[in-house]
């Protein structure tokens, strides 16, 4: 993509077929011929693609290699920095400030009038996914280590540079804001993506609305909730035994969804024993009667 966007930079179409006809010549050998034609890269653009061969590199020997020849060539290269920090930091800390040295090369070559600019769709533009990439992992890294106010931060400020959130960042968001109790933020932040219909928007709905002591309101975003993925009420009453690892994708509704939408959730349900009791509650009431007219033993969370 990069070396398509670099191949376009500056060309000019009469319509949208001439434009697909030139792209459709940018197929085999006709990409790097057309790379040829334009003469020698910028030391940033080799860079960037040292970066890309650092990322894709079988040893950390030739990833560390591959990412200082980058850096040699651009300093700020977001990319090389991210992979010098994953081969050498050997604390949070160490990979707190690495990441931290990332961002702020990407602010330096993005520069405030490209934010200014830009703010509201930034995935799509190709030169701020490095960017991107970083910010996501440092918010993750602070959620990992407790600093869970400064995740907050950084994944806030990246919806707002991408409101479409192609990274997915809103489902930890959403976790983070009730884990910490901050209603406003998760009461925002749901109806910002009202149309969310996944497990943990539908979920993380019923926790908010009990927090907020709408008790009513969370029993009727329970039934909701229910309907999008019945699969989060059985691990969450230990009904189902979590396995070994996470899954690699998943459908609407599936088991697999609530497993990875209770990596978000979990934590925040934890975190407020009242509203867990409440929820085994509304899940035993739910229980058919056997025979005796005794509900049935369940085995749930203590």
């Amino acid at each position: 993509m990069g070396h398509v966007k670099r191949i376009l930079a500056g060309k000019e179409f009469a319509n949208n077929a001439e434009m697909n006809a030139f792209l459709a010549t940018l197929t085999g050998t006709g990409l790097q011929q057309a790379l040829g034609e334009m003469g020698a890269a910028s030391p940033s653009e080799e860079a960037q693609d040292l970066a890309y061969q650092a990322m894709e590199a079988r040893t950390e020997a030739q990833a560390k290699r591959l990412a200082k020849r980058a850096l040699a060539k651009d300093p700020d290269c977001i990319d090389a920095l991210i992979v010098l920090t994953s081969v050498d930091a050997n604390s949070p800390k160490q990979a707190i400030e690495g990441l931290q040295k990332a961002i702020a090369a990407g602010e330096r070559s993005l520069g405030p009038k490209f934010f200014k600019e830009n703010k509201g769709h930034f995935w799509g533009l190709l030169e701020t996914r490095s960017y991107m990439r970083a910010r996501q992992q440092l918010a993750e890294l602070y959620q990992d280590v407790g600093l869970l106010q400064d995740a907050i931060s950084h994944y806030a400020a990246m919806l707002e540079l991408n409101p479409n959130d192609n990274q997915g960042v809103r489902d930890s968001l959403l976790g983070l804001y009730l884990r910490t109790g901050d209603l406003d933020g998760a009461g925002k932040l749901l109806h910002r993506y009202k149309r969310d219909a996944s497990a943990t928007f539908a979920w993380g709905r019923v926790l908010e609305r009990f927090l907020s002591a709408d008790v009513e309101g969370a029993a009727a975003a329970l039934k909701i909730a229910r309907k999008a993925n019945p699969f989060m009420e059985l691990y969450m009453s230990a009904q189902r035994t979590f396995p070994k690892d996470m899954p690699d994708s998943y459908a609407m509704g599936s088991p697999e969804e609530a497993i990875i939408s209770l990596e978000s959730l979990a934590p925040a349900w934890l975190e407020h024993p009242e509203a867990m009791l409440w929820l085994l509650t509304q899940i035993l009431a739910e229980q058919p009667q056997s025979r005796s007219g005794r509900r049935g033993k369940k085995r749930f969370i203590q």
